[in-house]
């Protein structure tokens, strides 16, 4: 399977890809990602898993687009206000 993920820290959206999603995600609690590094304290709010590689880029990609990252605030409204984000 192939990942498309999203990180939140109050602020700003952190959308990343990866084959192995449990990996990738401890990476980036342990600072070992150098983008995330500089987020400070963040949660994972959302994922999704595809059989193609490139269903999963295609989705990561519209998620860091404008339209994209509104998407997202809608979609997660919810979840972003219960945690005083939004």
């Amino acid at each position: 399977m192939f990942y498309t993920y999203v990180l939140y820290n109050r602020v700003k959206f952190y959308i990343g890809f990866s084959k192995n999603l449990k990996k990738r995600i401890e990476a980036h609690y342990k600072k070992k990602v150098h983008t995330s590094k500089r987020m400070g304290k963040f949660e994972m709010v959302f994922y999704e898993a595809f059989k193609s590689e490139k269903d999963a880029r295609r989705r990561e990609k519209y998620f860091k687009t404008t339209k994209g990252r509104k998407a997202l605030k809608l979609m997660l409204r919810e979840s972003l206000s219960y945690s005083g984000v939004i």
